[in-house]
């Protein structure tokens, strides 16, 4: 016991140690970068900007995101933790450990998730080193130095989004904010000069949830100006709820139609124009128009239907939304979503009949609505069934089998239902 704890003393000293001897060289470095007669020197600047590294790095300890938490107890051993508990964090389980300088976040599966410094040697460390590496690059005017400068300055930028990352999953969205958009400014720094746009993008939906829409919009607008649009045409969807909110109705409209006619599947966007139309009194047929345009460039394109089959779900038209889903499996037998749309369409035509029946007082009006939901209940098992058979995704193929587990329940009395029941259950379980 005596030597276990003089090691977790040793190790404790030996941390502050790396803090007092990162602060003595950064001092050092940020004299010598004040000195007329050093300051001219591309080797100063560099030292100072390596200086503020060893300043961002020193409280961290020897842990990395990813590590698991049994190799670092091994590794960690003389860094002694003052503290360990289970806390929620944004509605996620961790194991907290803290240490001297930092807490240590461990995820249910046992791997780092989490690094945040609770004593920094220094204010804002990553921003401070890229000024000096910026003014390094400027002096390298012959680029000797261009390929470590470079390597610094990409250190630095991921530095950052590491900790935008993990200011997001703090629930520190301010912080989060301004830590991606540096960070996808850093990497845009020359001599790296490497676009991190999806860093950007994240700045501007952190932005978004925080309700600065202004710069929401700034930033959207500089991903499309780059060239990026995001996954499904995120961007435009952004880009069009920032002018909504800012009061801006022609842009939003113009900005929805556009990313529509680039990215018809993606559901932000789709829900957004309908939203849009239904609000200002528009006619939702215009839709159609725009779905036309591309079914005329792709006619055997089968999600276009499916894009379709989901408009018109959203209009409340269950029967013509089941049709277009069909279209999308007619061009297509193996598009395993034309059948997973239709399933979903009768599926939740259920739950909202069910509710319906609920809340009827009325006998005979709850009969007819009880054997309406048993029907659109009934009608979403063919089609789920399809969808389970020919996926070869086994979340998505999970995902199926919840549903059709839950559809099957309903008519278990039937020996049929009941192992299709079964079957479906025990896949679910298995999966999980």
């Amino acid at each position: 016991m005596a030597l276990i704890a003089s090691l977790q003393i040793a190790g404790a000293q030996d941390m502050v140690r790396k803090a007092a001897s990162a602060v003595k060289a950064l001092e050092s470095a940020k004299t010598d970068a004040a000195n007329p007669k050093k300051n001219t020197k591309l080797a100063t600047w560099t030292k100072l900007g390596q200086a503020y590294m060893n300043a961002y790095n020193a409280p961290l300890g020897s842990g990395w995101i990813g590590a698991p938490k049994s190799d670092l107890d091994v590794l960690m051993s003389n860094e002694r933790a003052s503290a360990t508990e289970s806390v929620v964090v944004n509605g996620t389980n961790y194991t907290k450990v803290s240490y001297s300088n930092s807490n240590y976040y461990f995820n249910d599966g046992g791997n780092l998730s989490i690094i945040e410094i609770t004593k920094p040697v220094c204010e804002d460390p990553l921003e401070n080193a890229l000024e000096a590496y910026k003014k390094a690059a400027e002096l390298d005017v012959k680029g000797q130095k261009t390929k470590d400068i470079s390597a610094a300055i990409g250190e630095i930028a991921k530095a950052m989004e590491t900790e935008a990352y993990a200011a997001y999953s703090l629930g520190k969205l301010d912080k989060a904010a301004e830590m991606f958009e540096e960070a996808a400014e850093a990497s845009a720094t020359a001599p790296f000069s490497t676009p991190n746009n999806q860093a950007l993008y994240y700045a501007g939906v952190v932005s978004s949830n925080l309700g600065n829409f202004e710069k929401t919009k700034e930033i959207m607008t500089k991903c499309l100006a780059n060239g990026y649009k995001g996954d499904d045409g995120d961007v435009y969807a952004k880009l069009a709820e920032a002018y909504d909110k800012l009061g801006d109705k022609d842009s939003s409209k113009k900005f929805l139609e556009e990313g529509f006619q680039a990215y018809p599947q993606s559901q932000g966007i789709l829900i957004g124009l309908i939203n849009y139309y239904m609000n200002n009194n528009e006619d939702p047929a215009q839709l159609f128009s725009l779905l036309d345009k591309a079914k005329a460039n792709e006619p055997n394109n089968a999600s276009l239907y499916y894009v379709e089959g989901n408009i018109r779900k959203q209009l409340g038209d269950v029967e013509a939304a089941a049709a277009a889903y069909d279209k999308s499996v007619e061009i297509n037998p193996d598009y395993e979503f034309g059948y997973i749309g239709k399933g979903l369409l009768f599926y939740e035509n259920a739950v909202k009949l069910s509710e319906q029946a609920q809340n009827e007082l009325d006998d005979a009006k709850y009969l007819k609505l009880a054997e309406a939901f048993e029907k659109s209940l009934k009608d979403c098992i063919a089609p789920f069934e399809k969808a389970f058979e020919i996926t070869k995704d086994n979340e998505i193929k999970a995902s199926v089998a919840e549903y059709l587990k839950n559809a099957c329940f309903r008519f278990r009395s039937d020996p049929e239902y009941q192992a299709k029941h079964d079957k479906y259950a025990e896949f679910a379980a298995s999966v999980q």
